[in-house]
């Protein structure tokens, strides 16, 4: 890496998902107060309450709100276009 371009304290840092209790390591400036052991090193730790291994998009866990029935009239109007 090329010397004096990066910030001073970027660092490798544990990031753990309390929604799906999983922690990676990456590297970041983000700030933190905490650590953590990881693999038998010491780490500062940052937690997050949302991710990719939790959000329901990534999961396909994700549920649709249609209260107006939009989704079944879509379906309904061009499944004639389908069949035809």
């Amino acid at each position: 890496m090329k010397k004096g371009i990066h910030p001073a304290n970027f660092r490798e840092v544990v990031f753990f998902d309390v929604g799906a209790n999983v922690s990676w390591v990456s590297k970041s400036t983000v700030k933190t107060d905490k650590t953590t052991t990881f693999e038998g090193k010491e780490y500062p730790l940052y937690t997050l309450d949302l991710s990719s291994h939790s959000h329901p998009f990534f999961t396909g866990k994700q549920k649709l709100l249609d209260r107006e029935g939009r989704i079944e009239r879509f379906q309904k109007k061009f499944a004639a276009g389908k069949n035809a």
